[in-house]
C-alpha cells in the first residue's frame, strides 16, 4: 500500500507535545532511517567480550545490578541467594548474568564469591558462557535446580538464610529447605529493583521500541485483504529478526466492523484472512535481548472506520491524552484511573489492563478494568526513570467491538516521553 495513506496523527512527546506527522515508511530511528542497522543498535559491537558478536551491557552496569542485589541481601540479613527460571521465564537470571533462560537455569549468589550459573540443557552451556562471561557457568545435568541446591547445601551453614527469586516449583520446596536452612522469598523486592531504569537499560528499551515500530510499519505497508492473521504475524517478524530482535508478543484481533465479534487481540493467530471492512487491532512487542517495546494500534482494512469504531477510537485517544497529561514524578495510580474516567463516561469500558509497568517484567502498577469501573484505590506513586505502557483498550459493554491504542512511555523529570515514533491515530491498510 501507499504509506502516505496512514493517518499521521500526533505522536505524543514530553508533556504531551506533538512530534508531528511521520511517514510510516520512515519511522525515526528505524531500520529504514538508521545507517548501519543493526550496528547502530546499542551494544551491538564492542560491548561484549573480545571476539563476541553478542550485545552486552558495560561492566559498570552489571556491577550496579550486582551491587543492588548485594545491598538487598545485606539489608535483609541474607547470606546467599538462589535465582531460578525455566521455560524462558526468570528475568533475574538475565539481569544478573546476561543469560536469557532457555529450558532451565539457576544461579547461586554468595557475597564475595563468583556467581555460579547452572544451565539446562547441557548443549546450551557453551552459549551461556558467551553471554554470561562473568559467571562460572556449569552444566545443570538432569536439573539445574537440583545442581544449584547441591552447591547451596555445601555453602550454607546452621542458621544461614537464603533469599529466593523466581518460580521454584512447589515439589522442590522440601529439598530447598534442606539445602538452604531459612528461606526468604524476595520476588517483590527484586521487582522494586527493576522499576527505575538505568541509562543503559533505557537505550535497550529504545531499541526494542524501534523494532516494534518497524514491525507495525511493515504491517501497515504489506497487510491487506487476503492476508491471514498468521501471515500478518510473519510480516511483523520480518521487520526485526534480521536486526537482532526477538518476538516477545504479537497479538492480533481481526473482525468485521459491521458485525464485530472480537474486542481484544488474541494470543494465537488463526488462518482467518483479512477482508475489506474489517478492523485490525494489534499489540506488538519486539524485544531487544529482553528489553521490549510495546505498541498498540488499530487499522481499518480497505475502508473507512465505521461510526462505532470511530467513536471507540476517539474515546481511546481522549483517555490516552488525559492519562499522560497527569503522568509525572509524584503522580499516583489513582490520578491515572481518574483521568481514564472519560471511558466510562462515554458508556464504554476496557478489557485488558489500562496501565502496566514494563521492561524487566510485567511490573507495577497494574491498573485493571475493575480499578476503572469500581474506582478501587490503587496505591502507587510514579518516579522518574520508570517505564509504563499506557493502553486505553476501549471496548463496548457487550464485549463485541474494541480498539487498541497506546505505547511504552518513560516517566521523565517533568512529565513523560514516548519511546515510540509510530504515528498515533486510526490507521488504514489495504
Amino acid at each position: 500500500m501507499n504509506p502516505s495513506a496512514i493517518p499521521g496523527g500526533p505522536a505524543a512527546g514530553p508533556r504531551g507535545a506533538a512530534a508531528g506527522p511521520d511517514s510510516v515508511a520512515s519511522v525515526p530511528g528505524s531500520a529504514a532511517t538508521t545507517p548501519g542497522w543493526p550496528a547502530a543498535t546499542p551494544g551491538w559491537t564492542g560491548a561484549g567480550p573480545p571476539g563476541s558478536w553478542y550485545p552486552a551491557f558495560t561492566g559498570a552496569e552489571m556491577d550496579r545490578r550486582r551491587g543492588a542485589l548485594a545491598g538487598l541481601l545485606q539489608r535483609r540479613g541474607i547470606d546467599h541467594a538462589l535465582l531460578y527460571g525455566a521455560d524462558r521465564s526468570g528475568s533475574a537470571i538475565q539481569w544478573v548474568t546476561g543469560w536469557p533462560v532457555t529450558r532451565e537455569a539457576a544461579v547461586i549468589v554468595s557475597p564475595g564469591e563468583r556467581d555460579v550459573l547452572f544451565v539446562c540443557y547441557n548443549n546450551h552451556v557453551p552459549n551461556a558462557r558467551q553471554l554470561a562471561p562473568d559467571a562460572d557457568v556449569r552444566p545443570g545435568g538432569g536439573s539445574a535446580l537440583a545442581a544449584a541446591l547441591d552447591l547451596l547445601a555445601s555453602r550454607a551453614t546452621a542458621g544461614s538464610r537464603t533469599g529466593v527469586i523466581g518460580p521454584v516449583p512447589a515439589r522442590s520446596y522440601d529439598r530447598l529447605l534442606a539445602a538452604a536452612g531459612q528461606v526468604e522469598f524476595l520476588d517483590g523486592e527484586y521487582t522494586r529493583l527493576r522499576l527505575v531504569k538505568s541509562a543503559e537499560e533505557l537505550e535497550w528499551l529504545r531499541a526494542g521500541a524501534r523494532m516494534s515500530d518497524d514491525a507495525v510499519a511493515a504491517l501497515a505497508r504489506e497487510a491487506g485483504p487476503g492476508v491471514t492473521e498468521a501471515g500478518a504475524c510473519a510480516i511483523l517478524e520480518s521487520a526485526y529478526i534480521a536486526a537482532g530482535g526477538l518476538t516477545h508478543i504479537h497479538f492480533l484481533a481481526v473482525t468485521a466492523m459491521a458485525r464485530p465479534s472480537q474486542c481484544v487481540p488474541a494470543q494465537w493467530p488463526s488462518q482467518r484472512p483479512l477482508h475489506a471492512g474489517d478492523a485490525l487491532s494489534c499489540e506488538v512487542s519486539a524485544s531487544y535481548w529482553g528489553y521490549p517495546g510495546q505498541l498498540l494500534r488499530t487499522f481499518s482494512v480497505g475502508s473507512q472506520p465505521s461510526p462505532l469504531y470511530r467513536d471507540l477510537h476517539e474515546v481511546a485517544d481522549a483517555a490516552f491524552d488525559a492519562m499522560t497529561a497527569r503522568l509525572r514524578p509524584g503522580a499516583t495510580a489513582d490520578d491515572l484511573v481518574a483521568a481514564a474516567g472519560v471511558i466510562t463516561a462515554a458508556g464504554f469500558t476496557v478489557y485488558d489492563d489500562l496501565v502496566h509497568g514494563y521492561g524487566g517484567g510485567y511490573l507495577p502498577p497494574v491498573l485493571t478494568r475493575a480499578d476503572l469501573e469500581d474506582r478501587r484505590p490503587a496505591e502507587f506513586t510514579f518516579a522518574a526513570g520508570m517505564t509504563v505502557v499506557i493502553q486505553p483498550n476501549v471496548i463496548t459493554q457487550d464485549e463485541r467491538a474494541g480498539v487498541q491504542t497506546g505505547e511504552l512511555v518513560l516517566v521523565t523529570e517533568d512529565g513523560w516521553e514516548s519511546l515510540h515514533r509510530f504515528p498515533r491515530g486510526f490507521g488504514r491498510i489495504g
